[in-house]
Parts: C-alpha cells; sequence; structure tokens
C-alpha cells in the first residue's frame, strides 16, 4: 500500500463522501476513486458501502482507518526528523478547522511572500488533537482552536469567535434566535476518542459530561447531527450544508482561534509566521 494511497483513503473515511474528499485533496474525483477500489482489490474486501448521499465504512474500513492515521502519522515523524537533520529551511504548520477561513487565506498569501525561499508544509489534521501534531514533533506552529491544556506551550490569540449549536433545520429549537446551555441538557452530544484532551472535550460539551456518538472529524460530526440529531457546536459563521442550521448560543465562551508552539522554541521562522499571522487576522 502505498502512503499516497492511505491519504486517499483516509480522507474519504474522514468526509464520508468521494465529492468533499476529492475537493480536499484538491484533486478530481475519478482518480480518487480509481485508487479506493485498487486498495479495495489490494484489501480483498470493501472499504466502503456507497449510495447516492454518500459513504460509510464497513468492518474492514474502520479497522484500516486506524491503521492507516498511526501509519500515516508515523510517516510524517519521519519526514520532521530528517528534515531537521538536513537543516532544511522548512517549517510545519499544523492546521486545525476551517480551511477555508479568509485570516488563513490572507496569513497563507502573507507568509509566501515574505518567506519565498521557505519549504512550508501543511499538516491536516481531525478534531482528536487540537494541537495538531504539535506535542508529538510532528509540527512547528499550529493554526487552531482554543482551549486545550496549554502546559509546556506558548499561546497567541488570533480571533475569537462566537459559537453556535448545530442543529437539523427541522428540529424545533431550530427556529429559535437563539438558545442556552441548559435547553440542551436532555440531547445526545458528539464525543471525541478516549484519550482527548479534556479541556478540549469540555469545551465543545458545554461545560459538563455528556452522552453520544464519537466523532473525529468535522464532517463525521455534521453527519451524526443529520442522522442522529445529536447536538454539535460551531463557530458562527461556518459554512454549513443546507440541512444544517446554527443558533447562537447565549452562555458559550467563545471560540479562540489562535497560533501555538512549544514553549522556549526559538525558531525564527515560528517567529515571523505568528507575528504575520497576528496581522493577517487583525483585518
Amino acid at each position: 500500500m502505498e502512503l499516497r494511497t492511505l491519504r486517499y483513503f483516509v480522507a474519504v473515511a474522514e468526509e464520508l463522501h468521494f465529492g468533499r474528499a476529492a475537493a480536499r485533496l484538491h484533486m478530481s474525483q475519478p482518480p480518487l476513486s480509481r485508487a479506493i477500489k485498487q486498495l479495495e482489490a489490494e484489501v480483498g474486501a470493501p472499504l466502503f458501502v456507497r449510495s447516492p448521499t454518500g459513504v460509510a465504512l464497513t468492518p474492514v474500513g474502520t479497522v484500516l482507518l486506524d491503521e492507516a492515521r498511526a501509519l500515516l502519522d508515523h510517516a510524517d515523524r519521519v519526514r520532521v526528523r530528517v528534515g531537521a537533520t538536513a537543516g532544511a529551511a522548512t517549517i510545519t504548520v499544523g492546521i486545525l478547522g476551517n480551511g477555508g477561513d479568509p485570516g488563513a487565506s490572507r496569513l497563507a498569501a502573507a507568509y509566501r511572500r515574505d518567506h519565498p525561499g521557505i519549504d512550508i508544509r501543511i499538516r491536516d489534521t481531525d478534531l482528536t488533537d487540537p494541537t495538531c501534531g504539535l506535542r508529538a514533533g510532528l509540527v512547528d506552529v499550529a493554526l487552531t482552536r482554543a482551549p486545550f491544556d496549554e502546559t509546556g506551550l506558548t499561546v497567541c490569540a488570533l480571533r475569537t469567535d462566537p459559537v453556535g449549536v448545530v442543529l437539523r433545520a427541522d428540529d424545533p429549537l431550530a427556529r429559535r434566535d437563539r438558545l442556552w446551555l441548559a435547553e440542551l441538557g436532555d440531547r445526545r452530544w458528539f464525543q471525541f476518542p478516549q484519550g482527548t484532551d479534556p479541556v478540549w472535550q469540555s469545551y465543545w460539551n458545554g461545560g459538563r459530561p455528556r452522552e453520544g456518538p464519537v466523532v473525529r472529524a468535522v464532517q463525521e460530526c455534521l453527519q451524526a447531527v443529520l442522522w442522529n440529531g445529536t447536538v454539535g457546536l460551531a463557530p458562527l459563521g461556518d459554512d454549513l450544508p443546507a440541512e444544517l442550521v446554527v443558533v447562537p448560543l447565549v452562555d458559550m465562551a467563545p471560540s479562540r482561534v489562535v497560533a501555538v508552539w512549544n514553549e522556549g522554541d526559538t525558531n525564527p521562522l515560528i517567529r515571523s509566521f505568528v507575528q504575520i499571522a497576528t496581522a493577517a487576522y487583525r483585518h
């Protein structure tokens, strides 16, 4: 199995849709579909159950997803260590959340303009690690959302976004112009896998223990709302499918967009990244 094919598989597994996965991978859908069919032939079993509205993982696909993520994480660590030894002029940026954020787009353009000779590597991560692999040494700096355990990290706030509850459009509460957390107390909320940062989990559960399906990616969270009526949370202004709405939460603390790096890391590329990010998110 090639690493590239495994990355394709993980994208489809997290998006649960070939079209969205192709857009995420910046490729067309036909070669992505062919690569997945070839992978299924190599495995000797279907990895997805296909339907007109998307796909779902088979039991074999679920097992491969865990193994593929572990293998790709290891490959990323190898590249980071080799690059560090070679002394290459690179910076690896971890990104969590909305890749279409205008602030992130301005930051990318400004950093490329100011550092044309730097090899900028991007590591897109799911919701299970708000530091985007920073603690594991997979990235130099992360562009993510707080709160999370900040032990051993330096955090620079870039912007704050109000948060709302994601509901199906046919939910009775979807017609409200605002809600309070107490009104959602009897609902099921999405959960992150065991071992996820407890500060991060608590925030996205409105500050108290909840029960509900386990998700890893934004699309899995949205699908849980669509299929099960699960409560999800999202910053106001995020693009959502037409079947979903976001109702502002009056008593939910805003979500902070932050740049974060390991405490004591004096890499000048990180310092310039944070300076440019601060300016990009002010506009």
